[in-house]
């Protein structure tokens, strides 16, 4: 198995209206991101292709993101006591997320027919 791209454990996930898990993780590893309960089970996953990703704009709270995979919507916290990538622990967590995703899709879209980048 490969080393993830990100990885975020303590992760609070959520779906409106309800907690999935606390201490949950994140995982984008071989195209895929992955949401994970704290005892390691899949709540969810899709290809990178079919994930949208935002941060909250102007003033929110950092370490927040929300994403949806294949239509569903989650709401991630990954500030607080989450422990992720710590060569990158200077930066807001929910912001790496977000540039690992533009990433890897940007790199599994790059020479596709179709995409205007081939």
């Amino acid at each position: 198995m490969t080393q993830p791209e990100f990885s975020a454990s303590g992760v609070r996930i959520s779906r409106w209206p309800r907690s999935l898990t606390r201490a949950g993780a994140v995982v984008v590893r071989d195209g895929r991101l992955a949401l994970l309960t704290s005892r390691g089970r899949e709540i969810d996953s899709a290809p990178l292709s079919d994930v949208q990703a935002s941060t909250p704009r102007w003033y929110g709270p950092r370490g927040r993101a929300r994403v949806a995979l294949d239509g569903r919507r989650y709401a991630l916290r990954l500030d607080g006591n989450a422990a992720w990538d710590e060569v990158n622990a200077g930066t807001d967590a929910g912001a790496r997320l977000l540039g690992v995703l533009a990433g890897a899709r940007e790199h599994a879209t790059r020479g596709v027919p179709g995409t205007g980048r081939g």
